[in-house]
């Protein structure tokens, strides 16, 4: 997939980033003389989230700058344009894409409100433009509002919802287009009274967003509105709650209906709270805080199985599946390369160095790429057979630190029909300087009945593979240590 991005600003080095992040090469027109720069900063900031996100093998990409827009959009298959809010300027770059695009090129914008129907008229192919509005980050919010114009086919919706969600992200199609889509329409009412609040002194910009973060906000990210009312309106449900809490609509709480005017004083007003509010951080560190803040919400979400956690889920098992690995001979008579990662800095101890309790995370992560890798997927779970650990034997050579990069390489020290005996050495990526090693023997098991079983098909025919060909190799260095006891 070839991938054009028209505007490299925040939303559109927000989709250069997710696009990177899931091995889709991108070529970028933005003539404005920071933009590269900016972007640059930008992958830096997604590279430092996904690595923290997921543990799936992530296909990595790159990013091109293109010297012009016909060059950058020649050889698409789908362009994104990320520019500006402005109908009329927006138009016109649509219509000079169009004429160096190829006929059959996605066209999608980026816009936050500005109807489809009105920014294709004009275009000799109509058909082939969507609205694809993201949201920031765009490398870690997954949804995607999908919508279509007047004369967009639906041949073209389903091309730009497929790719949307082969990035890992949750295209949302809007039934009928409206001036901002959905998710604005709602944030902007929420907006509007905040301003209004702030503008009347009955709070500041701090406590409006405690307000919202300590509150409501915390149940808006894994719910949303109606199911969490449905929620409020106990057992008889919604029914109840607006029977309850609808009249309320009436009475004059809000001011939703008007717009206060951005005074130079309410601007210097509100400015000066969010300065404060800051307490001196910079926009780098208040982005990495969010992002943090956000891929420790979306493991949690993950966990469950829920919301955006799921769509996490289901995206995490496409990228195991599609890694694939490979299988032949040659490469299965000689450890397994399978398992990468970077030391996170909240994986450090007050020594400065990785925790103990990191060192067995890392080798049962590998472990599972191992399981993965002999075909232990969520079919063979949900089969009633899985492998469980049953003894574990580490040596810590050398520490590292954050950010170092890691990688572990797996060799079977032997197996039967029930049992597995692996080996893993964790090496520095750079400096190829062993690290530690860990010794683990597992035992195959029937979930259901809650005892060892023999391995079934097609693991069983892959783990006695991989043992014998590893039976060739050298046995590693450490295999069978045990801790020495003193005095003895």
């Amino acid at each position: 997939m070839r991938v054009s991005l028209i505007g490299a600003g925040v939303i559109g080095a927000g989709w250069a980033a997710r696009l990177v992040e899931n091995g889709v090469d991108a070529i970028v027109y933005d003539p404005h003389p920071e933009a590269e720069r900016r972007l640059r900063r930008v992958l830096a900031n997604a590279e430092r989230a996904w690595s923290r996100l997921t543990l799936a093998p992530r296909p990595r990409a790159s990013v091109t700058f293109a010297p012009s827009l016909a060059e950058a959009v020649r050889e698409a298959d789908l362009v994104q344009e990320s520019a500006p809010e402005d109908e009329e300027a927006k138009r016109r770059l649509l219509l000079e894409v169009e004429e160096h695009a190829r006929p059959d090129a996605l066209v999608c914008s980026s816009t936050s409100g500005l109807l489809p129907t009105r920014l294709q008229a004009g275009m000799a192919h109509p058909e082939r433009f969507i609205v694809g509005h993201p949201f920031n980050p765009v490398y870690l919010l997954p949804l995607v509002e999908v919508v279509a114009g007047e004369q967009t086919s639906e041949e073209a919706l389903e091309r730009a919802t497929a790719f949307y969600a082969s990035l890992g992200m949750r295209p949302l199609r809007v039934r009928r287009e409206i001036e901002g889509f959905l998710a604005d329409r709602l944030l902007e009412a929420l907006w509007r009274e905040a301003l209004w609040l702030v503008h009347d002194d009955v709070a500041t910009v701090e406590e409006l967003d405690d307000a919202l973060r300590f509150g409501p906000g915390l149940r808006f990210a894994q719910m949303g509105t109606f199911l969490t009312y449905r929620i409020a309106g106990g057992e008889e449900g919604m029914r109840h709650f607006l029977a309850q809490f609808g009249p309320a609509l009436e009475w004059p709480w809000t001011k939703l209906t008007d717009v206060p005017e951005l005074t130079p004083e309410l601007v210097e007003k509100i400015a000066t709270q969010s300065d404060s509010q800051a307490e001196g951080l910079s926009i780098d560190e208040l982005e990495r805080i969010r992002d943090d803040n956000l891929v420790a919400l979306l493991q949690a979400l993950r966990a469950h199985r829920y919301g955006a956690g799921d769509v996490l889920a289901q995206h995490e098992a496409r990228l195991f599946a599609a890694a694939g690995a490979d299988r032949t001979p040659a490469a299965l008579r000689r450890p397994l390369h399978l398992y990468e990662t970077v030391v996170h800095p909240d994986w450090v101890d007050y020594n400065g160095h990785l925790t103990e309790a990191r060192y067995l995370h890392i080798f049962a992560e590998a472990t599972d790429a191992f399981l993965r890798h002999v075909g232990l997927d969520a079919d063979y779970l949900a089969g009633g057979h899985s492998a469980y650990t049953v003894e574990t034997h580490l040596r810590h050579l050398r520490e590292v630190a954050a950010p170092e990069p890691l990688e572990v390489r797996t060799q079977v020290l032997g197996a039967d029909e029930k049992r597995l005996h692996l080996f893993h050495v964790m090496s520095h990526v750079r400096t190829g300087d062993t690290l530690a090693t860990a010794e683990h023997l597992l035992l195959h098991v029937d979930t259901a009945a809650g005892r060892a079983s023999p391995w079934v098909e097609p693991l069983a025919g892959r783990v006695a593979e991989a043992a014998a060909l590893h039976a060739e190799l050298p046995v590693p260095d450490g295999a069978g240590r045990a801790v020495v006891r003193l005095g003895a």
